[in-house]
């Protein structure tokens, strides 16, 4: 970064409000992101809940990106299933692989490691057998760096996510609308709209905490029922699509940046990176043809330019002229 920039940025920087000596967006190497700030874990995150301040997540599915919202100072991020739409192009979240989720977890974190970092386990992962899931949750621990591991329950998944905790996983309990359950509702619905899904959401709020579960995730679900859930709950909720009553928000990132086809009505997006992206690929395009493609920094000494000359006429020589095909 030149000085001339640093400087544009600096003056930016004050204009926005911050602090002298931070400048917006700058970066001087991979770790500045780590070395600036504190690790921000389970424990900072419940002292936040008690002291009635919200916390923000967002999804995130990549290093680059993770290193730029830890940057910004993210308390939490989430490595979603939808990586399985939003990345690899899939119809729904159900097609997700384990592995892929499990390896694009780990390189979050290392991309984010002062961070707390939310996997996502994915369709089928957990719901066949009980070892099988915890063995499944280990790995997005060990192989995938996750501080905590998330899974789509109602109160029928008590007894698993009791073994999960006392194999000392710590569970976010994802209740509400579930993704992974879409077939079952031909498309993507909302939960506790009547009196009686409501009280049920209740229970399944209050079986997931009485099994251990470290945190809950609520999505669209009114706001209302969300604030009793919030008002009952011993450990800080998430809110998707749930209202503003709960302790921490998450969309997904996408959403935000305004690079979606749909937007949610609760993900406003802040920026229109998707037209920019748009925008940025036809200068490149435009460069491409006309080949301003900025000073071209491998050039060979006198010498060896000399040496490759010579070399090139003996080669000319010696080597027949190939024809093109008609």
């Amino acid at each position: 970064m030149t000085t001339e920039s640093n400087e544009k940025n600096k003056t930016s920087a004050q204009a926005s409000g911050l602090d002298g000596g931070q400048v917006a967006g700058e970066m001087t190497s991979e770790g500045d992101a780590a070395t600036t700030r504190a690790s921000f874990t389970l424990r900072s995150l419940l002292k936040m809940v008690r002291g009635g301040e919200k916390f923000a997540c967002l999804t995130c599915y990549d290093a680059t990106t993770a290193r730029w919202l830890q940057s910004a100072g993210m308390h939490l991020l989430l490595v979603g299933d939808t990586a399985g739409e939003v990345i690899l192009g899939f119809p729904n979240t159900m097609h997700t692989p384990l592995d892929f989720l499990i390896a694009l977890t780990a390189g979050v974190k290392r991309g984010a490691p002062a961070t707390l970092v939310m996997a996502d386990m994915p369709f089928m992962s957990y719901q066949a057998d009980d070892a099988e899931a915890i063995r499944n949750a280990g790995r997005f621990m060990t192989e995938g760096l996750a501080d905590l591991v998330k899974i789509e329950v109602d109160r029928s998944f008590a007894g698993l996510v009791a073994k999960m905790s006392r194999a000392g996983i710590p569970v976010v309990a994802h209740i509400g609308s579930r993704p992974q359950h879409v077939k079952m509702h031909g498309g993507y619905y909302a939960a506790g709209k009547s009196a009686q899904s409501a009280i049920a959401l209740l229970d399944d709020a209050r079986a997931m905490i009485e099994a251990g579960a470290m945190m809950l995730l609520i999505e669209a679900a009114p706001a209302e029922v969300a604030e009793q859930i919030v008002r009952e709950s011993t450990v800080p909720v998430i809110g998707c699509g749930a209202g503003s009553s709960c302790h921490g928000q998450v969309v997904v990132l996408q959403d935000l940046l305004g690079m979606s086809t749909w937007q949610p009505a609760f993900a406003l997006p802040t920026a229109q990176i998707g037209g920019q992206i748009m925008a940025a690929a036809k200068i490149w395009m435009d460069r491409v043809k006309s080949g301003q493609l900025g000073e071209h920094p491998y050039v060979m000494n006198d010498a060896q330019r000399a040496s490759f000359g010579a070399t090139l006429k003996h080669r000319s020589a010696a080597i027949p002229r190939i024809e093109p095909k008609q």
